[in-house]
């Protein structure tokens, strides 16, 4: 449904024909982390996210998984090699 609280005329998932379902009835404004994300948007209200009615729910435990401005670092572990079994494949 269209939004009728705080993003008039977009579409809402959490929108029913009682009002907003969300926890508090309204969408909350982007945390500081936010800042850069492709996913917020201005409204004449301020500042909130596209993909997420309280984005500082997202950022509470760790980084925010729909985050397009945070690039994940992927750490590379080298696997350990059995000794053993590495020189039986140098023999064959």
């Amino acid at each position: 449904m269209v939004c009728a609280t705080v993003r008039k005329g977009e579409e809402c998932p959490f929108m029913t024909a009682q009002g907003c379902s969300y926890n508090g009835g309204i969408c909350h404004e982007i945390v500081e982390k936010c800042d850069g994300c492709n996913r917020s948007v201005e409204l004449s209200s301020g500042w909130y996210c596209t993909a997420y009615p309280d984005p500082s729910l997202k950022w509470k435990i760790g980084n925010c998984n729909l985050a397009s401005h945070v690039a994940s670092a992927l750490s590379t572990t080298k696997a350990k090699i059995n000794p053993l079994k590495a020189s039986k494949r140098r023999n064959r």
